[in-house]
């Protein structure tokens, strides 16, 4: 346990948050985050001690990988003993997907890993940089009367809103209100005050340390059904070579074509080992294979209910589990079962 100041570690990977325009080009470059406080001389009014740590070259979110998941939670893992939370900058294309590793990655966490990022570049004067990392350290940093972090989860602070990592999908591109958490409420929302919902925190068991993990298996495909869909399309993906899970983005509550070359790749697939997971497409709500029949046999071929998953969660999370080289029966289990809080079952 830390004495003294509360002491927060700022990660920058990359992404607009911590762009400056540079004057002679007129175009928008990264800037050392040495000078942090250069940019946002507000951050000296906090009583707490910031380090800042910076990937080299900084990271496009489009270019973010499993590698670079492994890399955070390296930097977090190592430097978990000497700072109270931590920050991360994270351009918001690829955010979510982030997040829900991360929360898979650091199993046990007891401190604060708040990942955020801007619409608009910390060096615009009209830009929302400043509010949302001020706040995220605020919110890393927070600590409840016995010393115990207040949040002790990877969440994703945007425009006001806490949110848990592993339920939030990006949903604007255009406004500061970037992300939503459509089937978890806000772990906390922001105003004059920042009013914690503490009903809704995950706490990790005080006895067990920090268990960092580093595995992953990017063998997943993400597969969006519509209308008119084509078997040749839907055969050719199916036996893509090392193809080991798909997450297959359904109709509704978890419909599918009836059609019989459509169930009989499904089922062909998952009689390979090819292990399949039904999420919605709709935003808000779950699947409910039983509900109707287009589901119902879906269940009967093999396919598994990813319940409310975001699609960044589903994908993250079964490229977790198949990096730990779980068997197949292991990874059913356990893509049914809230590891993380990450699924609501009914």
């Amino acid at each position: 346990m830390m004495t003294g100041a509360t002491s927060v570690l700022i990660i920058y990977t990359g992404g607009t948050i911590g762009m400056i325009k540079n004057q002679e080009t007129n175009t928008l470059e990264s800037f050392n985050f040495d000078y942090l406080l250069k940019y946002i001389p507000e951050l000296k009014k906090f009583n707490y001690h910031i380090s800042t740590y910076q990937f080299s070259p900084p990271i496009d979110s489009s270019d973010m990988e499993p590698v670079h998941w492994a890399r955070l939670v390296e930097i977090i893992s190592t430097n978990y003993d000497n700072y109270d939370g931590f920050v991360i900058l994270h351009g918001t294309d690829t955010m979510a997907y982030t997040a829900s590793a991360l929360s898979f990655m650091l199993e046990n966490l007891s401190k604060p890993v708040i990942l955020t990022g801007s619409q608009l570049p910390i060096g615009m004067l009209r830009t929302d940089a400043k509010e949302n990392l001020i706040t995220a350290i605020e919110i890393a940093a927070a600590k409840n009367p016995d010393g115990t972090a207040i949040v002790p989860e990877v969440c994703i602070f945007f425009e006001n809103h806490l949110m848990r990592g592993n339920r939030t999908t990006k949903i604007n591109v255009e406004n500061f209100n970037a992300f939503r958490s459509f089937n978890y409420p806000a772990l906390a929302r922001v105003g004059i005050h920042i009013k914690y919902a503490q009903n809704l925190i995950q706490y990790p068991d005080i006895i067990r340390p920090l268990f960092p993990h580093y595995l992953f298996d990017p063998n997943v495909v993400m597969l969006t059904l519509f209308p008119g869909i084509q078997e040749s399309i839907i055969t050719s993906l199916l036996h893509v070579p090392e193809l080991k899970a798909v997450v297959l983005k359904t109709f509704g509550a978890g419909n599918a074509p009836q059609k019989e070359w459509f169930i009989h790749q499904l089922r062909d697939a998952t009689e390979r080992g090819i292990i399949i997971v039904n999420i919605t497409q709709c935003t808000s709500g779950m699947v409910e294979m039983q509900r109707y029949k287009t589901g119902r046999q879906l269940l009967d071929i093999g396919v598994i209910s990813g319940y409310d998953s975001t699609p960044e969660c589903a994908v993250t999370k079964l490229m977790f589990l198949l990096g730990h080289r779980l068997s197949e029966k292991e990874i059913r289990h356990r893509m049914n079962t809230c590891i993380a809080g990450e699924i609501t079952k009914v």
